[in-house]
């Protein structure tokens, strides 16, 4: 099997192909990137060679900012949204960057070529009521409603990804301090606390219903996850999904997915009191102007209550 998303590069020439599969080798090694994310840049930066190859270029230190520009441009001509689009051209961008400090190629093309504006989507959460709709659609004694609010509650009380969810083994929970320890992208490494009902329910599924799933396993990763599926093995993040979809089909919340309940952990603080500073670093973001979005959501609750409620708001 081909490695750091190689196969899903098109088959060109040597000259365009192997400084991308060398890049590709680099964010995974060196810069500790998921599979996941090695094979999306795999995909975009495909289509970008296909295109390269379309054109009869021969190598990417032929590329002028007249060529990006062009390929830009044949993006939006595609149809593709214009997340897809600015998000191709920041691996592309990232790309020559890359080969200009290797040496690869004498200058970079992209250096002035900036990614297609798009409008800025506000992250959906839930509200508090509806978060407790959500939770008690697992409120039985069977052993699959008490890995179900296992898995809310951790993903509600801790804003973890759901990859963080499902990658967690048993040696990350420490249930007598309340605390569980996140990976996150690039494998950084987080302490997040855990509050009394997340405890009380991954207590409940470690004690009552996990021992009897990691029974059925004949593998190796039986005593390490902490969520199992029914075959004794780490559940996948597709399980965890449908279990998330099911709890909001149960509870008559439309369209929620695991990162829903990661934006309403995050609101949810901020509309607390929380500072900003420690959401940002109970999220895992390196930056607090990622985090800063939230508190733009939170202000705009503000300003429909306000509207909603003072009497001289409107009129």
């Amino acid at each position: 099997m081909a490695r750091h998303g190689s196969d899903l590069l098109p088959d060109v020439a040597p000259s365009l192909r192997g400084p991308v599969e060398d890049y590709l080798t680099h964010i995974e090694l060196e810069r500790g990137l998921s599979r996941n994310t090695v094979d999306a840049y795999a995909r975009d930066l495909g289509r970008y060679l296909a295109w390269l190859a379309e054109r009869e270029t021969s190598g990417l230190d032929e590329v002028t900012e007249t060529d990006l520009l062009a390929f830009r441009a044949r993006l939006e001509e595609d149809g593709l949204a214009p997340a897809s689009r600015a998000r191709i051209v920041v691996a592309v961008r990232r790309l020559h960057d890359h080969l200009l400090g290797e040496g690869v190629t004498t200058r970079d093309p992209a250096a002035a070529l900036p990614p297609p504006r798009q409008a800025e989507r506000l992250p959906s959460g839930l509200s508090v009521a509806q978060v407790e709709a959500l939770l008690a659609t697992a409120s039985g004694e069977e052993p699959v409603q008490l890995r179900a609010a296992a898995l809310l509650e951790l993903l509600y009380a801790t804003g973890a990804r759901i990859s963080e969810a499902v990658g967690l083994d048993l040696d990350d929970l420490d249930l007598t301090h309340g605390t569980v320890r996140l990976y996150g992208k690039g494998s950084k490494e987080r302490l997040v606390p855990v509050g009394s009902h997340a405890r009380a329910a991954l207590e409940a599924w470690l004690t009552r219903a996990r021992p009897a799933f990691a029974a059925r396993s004949t593998g190796t990763d039986r005593a390490g996850a902490v969520l199992l599926n029914q075959r004794g093995g780490r559940l996948s993040r597709q399980s965890a999904w449908a279990i998330v979809r099911r709890a909001a089909e149960l509870a008559g919340v439309d369209g929620v997915t695991p990162h829903t309940l990661r934006h309403s952990f995050a609101t949810h603080l901020l509309e607390g009191g929380a500072d900003i500073r420690v959401v940002q670093e109970l999220l895992g973001h390196s930056s607090v102007v990622t985090t800063q979005i939230y508190t733009r959501v939170t202000l705009q609750s503000l300003r429909e209550v306000y509207a909603s409620t003072h009497p001289r708001a409107i009129g």
